[in-house]
């Protein structure tokens, strides 16, 4: 460290204007060169509102598009991504999902799915912040089947100490299968700003 203080010393003494030796030592901080951080133009004012403004224009044409898509039936096949026990599906109608572990719901229950992150079809998708507005989408499922897995075995042993254990374990495992998908009612340029206070367990 002091090698390094005695050469800077020495630097400092030969060059008369020091100023520039130091305005060289420094990196800026910035990728851009110096040059064009001294040059650069004065920024000019942006328009805030009318950026508002086209946005919403844009967004409420958007929603048009979806909702005649929706009234003549020409969305095609939907789709949907839903929580389902701390787990995310991707969903469409007919699909039969496995859910792992305990869950009430019995052979024969028709539920209907609230959790829903997002759902789309052939030309839009409307993703959820984090889910989707309550009564948007409805998702309707039956439970086919419930089971328990396959046995899996749990070996333990610890060598020269006459220690063996095997365990076997299965757990319960549920079959949901996917009615329907179905856009309840038209989709409105507003944010999800009700969905977002309200809690869906």
């Amino acid at each position: 460290m002091s090698f390094l203080a005695q050469t800077m010393r020495q630097m400092l003494r030969h060059v008369p204007n020091r100023s520039l030796l130091t305005a060289g030592a420094m990196r800026p901080l910035s990728i851009s060169p110096v040059i064009e951080q001294q040059n650069k133009p004065a920024t000019e004012s942006v328009d805030i509102s009318a950026i508002a403004k086209d946005q919403q224009k844009e967004c409420l044409s958007i929603c048009e598009r979806i909702n005649r898509q929706v009234q003549k039936s020409e969305e095609g096949r939907l789709f949907a991504v839903v929580h389902l026990c701390g787990k995310q599906f991707k969903v469409t109608p007919g699909d039969i999902i496995l859910v792992e572990g305990y869950w009430p719901p019995t052979i024969g229950d028709e539920i209907s799915l609230d959790k829903v992150l997002l759902a789309g079809a052939r030309d839009f998708t409307l993703v959820g912040r984090p889910i989707l507005e309550p009564g948007l989408i409805l998702v309707k499922a039956t439970v086919v089947e419930k089971t328990l897995s396959h046995t899996k075995t749990h070996f333990r042993k610890k060598r020269r100490k006459q220690y063996m254990r095997i365990n076997f374990q299965r757990s319960p495992h549920t079959m949901v299968r996917i009615n329907s998908i179905e856009l309840a009612r038209p989709v409105d340029g507003n944010g999800d700003g009700e969905a977002s206070s309200r809690r869906l367990f």
